[in-house]
């Protein structure tokens, strides 16, 4: 009975290595859970373009939209854990859901493995110039002196924006009334039309108008400053210690997927996202490469995203059932 575990330890770590070394041997799909377009969808286009010039096999993007993100993940949650199916999956799907949820088809530490963490997505607090306020602190007493008045927007309930203003609210100590639409460019026309006071946005949502002098924006979201916007604060260091909010994607393979696979993909996938035409192009749509050393790296991240989010969801109240 030893021998006979002993020679199928052997054959089945023969044939993983030699999947790893022909590895990719036909075209890889990478599901995201979101329509064409935005952040996710740009960066997924980029991996697969360059992995394919790297591997010469097709690495073909499927867009999986729907359900808060929960269809395309239940769809790679299923795929075969043989690295031809990667998930590049955000903030909301994995680290949001288990706790917006009572019942998701699919568990986002238990059913996937990590593989890389890939971007961060810039967001900014703005706000319509009618409110009297240029900074944090002066948002902060203007909301505290004027209780229910200021309202912000998001693109849906439960939506990183939408608990990205939760989190101001419990940090800050204020009590922003919020108001959901179906999607950030809604929100934004009516934070333009003085309908909203403030909304956490998207950079390549927000630039356009900040320039022209349509909305006033106040910080960045992120716990860093960074380079491109170096004149904006952050958040915490505008007056709401402890406040950080990551628009983040990743990318995830089926659980069991084999960790020479794995390995291999991290690896490749780092080192495609620290080219300079990369981070050129992403920086101009306020996206930025965001590596981690290791897959287990990513993994310990996704595990403190999820208690984080649980915090701030249950002090919300938000649900999406």
């Amino acid at each position: 009975m030893r021998k006979w575990l002993l020679i199928s330890s052997v054959v089945f770590g023969s044939c993983v290595a030699q999947a790893e070394d022909t590895y990719p041997a036909k075209p890889v799909r990478i599901i995201i859970t979101v329509a064409p377009g935005g952040g996710s969808d740009i960066t997924a286009r980029m991996l697969g373009q360059k992995l394919t010039e790297a591997w010469g096999q097709q690495v073909i993007v499927d867009n999986r939209p729907g359900g808060n993100g929960v269809i395309g993940m239940e769809i790679g949650a299923r795929a075969a854990p043989n690295g031809y199916t990667l998930i590049l999956g955000s903030v909301g799907p994995i680290a949001v859901n288990p706790s917006l949820y009572s019942k998701l088809p699919y568990d986002p530490v238990k059913d996937f493995q990590p593989v890389a963490r890939a971007i961060s997505a810039l967001n900014v607090l703005a706000v319509n110039p009618s409110l009297p306020v240029h900074s944090v602190k002066e948002l902060i007493a203007y909301t505290k002196a004027n209780p229910k008045k200021v309202n912000f927007g998001s693109s849906g309930a439960g939506h990183a924006d939408h608990l990205a203003g939760e989190l101001f609210n419990s940090l800050a100590g204020v009590k922003m009334e919020h108001v959901p639409y179906k999607g950030g460019a809604l929100a934004m026309t009516d934070l333009l039309a003085g309908n909203l006071q403030l909304i956490f946005a998207t950079v390549s949502t927000a630039v356009s108008y900040a320039k022209a002098g349509k909305i006033r924006v106040l910080a960045v979201t992120s716990a860093k400053r960074v380079d491109q916007f170096a004149d904006l604060p952050t958040v915490a260091e505008a007056g709401v210690p402890g406040f950080a909010v990551d628009n983040w994607n990743g990318v995830l393979a089926p659980r069991n997927t084999p960790r020479p696979l794995v390995n291999k993909l991290h690896a490749e996938i780092n080192r495609i996202l620290l080219l300079p035409d990369v981070k050129e192009r992403m920086a101009n749509l306020g996206i930025f490469p965001f590596t981690m050393p290791t897959a287990d790296a990513f993994g310990d991240y996704i595990k403190s995203e999820i208690g984080k989010y649980t915090r701030i969801v249950k002090d919300s109240g938000a649900r999406a059932d």
